[in-house]
């Protein structure tokens, strides 16, 4: 059984309002999707990781790596790529003069790397010259103790079980005001290391800071769209399904009539579940479970493979119901299976959960069967006031 991988939204954007595309068209040479799969990922044992392939080039330059394996995540926003598959030399940046290195924290662990300059493209779209963390370089392997601390590195590709992360979240950067903020206040994302293992956490701008592409493309530049096939009980060997860019521009991405669930100031929404409501709540690709609570509430125990999930002795259904900061409700079932029992060329599995005390995170089993919206704060989108889900 792979380990546990959850990730999380880092830290809820705190930026002015800009509006963004809301039309329609059809051009066919205004790709605005790609395929995504989930399978094994690089190292061949991911259960239910859901995988694209980004080009990177050297900004301004036809000096291109199109890279496979990329996580699709809309827990975080940012690319991130793992140093030891990139093999191109991207622009350094910095702050006063020093370069920029960052301590991307998620709820399993972080990973650490500077910062660099790159052209980001997906299908026909382009997102130039944006901050992206290549993770693990060499020429910055001495990790402050303010980073090692927040969990456990992972800084390569079989930690990572990745060659990198694409965040397509809810946020436009991965940290916002508060990491633009001083002293205690900032939650030590980023930092200036003016020589080797002399680092001392940053005050950024949001502008510096790693960036979700989909909101530096021209256009269908308000969120995007996950749709990946429903999976059988018992789980199957891979799936394959979209991403799709924008919400309600183009003819493939309309709204229609999914529920919109607005955020609150977390980026949370709310799960009512057994009379309950548990308002740390959020919807994560990047997590290979549906997290919830404890084994003591649900009746489940944990598996003798992993404590990070559930192993009932038969399947167990629920029933939930999540709600938006806007009083908009949805009412559903799921399913949990035990996790020892997915066989070990099966990747994708609708039934896989653990415990998450105290919340829910709504991971990719999640996503299977359904057509996901993540709509970005700040960038104008049908249905509501972004940033939201819909589904």
């Amino acid at each position: 059984m792979p380990r546990l991988f959850l990730l999380a939204i880092l830290i809820a954007a705190d930026v002015a309002p800009q509006c963004g595309s809301t039309g329609s068209t059809t051009s066919s040479s205004d790709l605005n999707f790609v395929s995504i799969t989930v399978n094994g990922g690089p190292t061949g044992d991911y259960l239910d990781g859901v995988f694209t392939s980004v080009t990177i080039c050297v900004p301004g330059t036809s000096t291109c790596q199109t890279i496979d394996g990329i996580l699709v995540d809309t827990g975080s926003s940012g690319l991130r790529v793992v140093s030891s598959v990139l093999k191109l030399n991207l622009p350094q940046q910095t702050s006063g003069g020093a370069p920029l290195v960052e301590c991307a924290q998620f709820q399993d662990g972080f990973t650490w790397g500077p910062l660099r300059a790159a052209d980001v493209k997906l299908a026909s779209k382009q997102a130039s010259n944006i901050p992206i963390q290549v993770i693990g370089e060499s020429d910055f392997s001495s990790i402050p103790d303010g980073c090692s601390s927040t969990g456990t590195a992972e800084n390569t590709v079989s930690d990572l079980s990745a060659n990198g992360i694409l965040g397509v979240g809810l946020y436009r950067e991965d940290c916002g005001d508060a990491c633009n903020r001083a002293g205690s206040n900032n939650p030590g994302f980023y930092y200036t290391c003016p020589s080797f293992g002399n680092c001392t956490v940053a005050q950024l701008d949001s502008s510096q800071q790693a960036q979700n592409p989909v909101w530096k493309f021209s256009t269908d530049n308000n969120g995007v769209v996950i749709q990946l096939p429903s999976v059988a009980p018992g789980g199957t060997t891979n799936v394959t399904g979209m991403m799709i860019f924008g919400i309600g521009t183009q003819s493939n991405n309309a709204l229609g009539s999914a529920h919109v669930l607005t955020v609150n100031a977390q980026g949370n929404i709310t799960t009512i579940f057994n009379g309950q409501s548990y308002t740390d709540t959020f919807i994560d690709s990047g997590s290979n479970g549906i997290f919830f609570l404890d084994a003591a509430t649900t009746g489940m125990p944990t598996c003798s493979q992993s404590s990070d999930f559930y192993c009932p002795p038969t399947t167990k259904s629920f029933s939930a119901t999540q709600r938006g900061s806007n009083a908009v409700t949805s009412s559903f079932t799921f399913s949990i299976a035990n996790s020892d029992r997915v066989p070990n060329n099966f990747f994708a599995s609708a039934e896989i959960g653990g415990p998450n005390a105290g919340t829910f995170d709504w991971g990719l089993p999640f996503f299977f069967g359904r057509s996901i919206f993540v709509a970005i704060d700040g960038q104008g989108a049908p249905g509501g006031n972004p940033p939201y889900w819909a589904y």
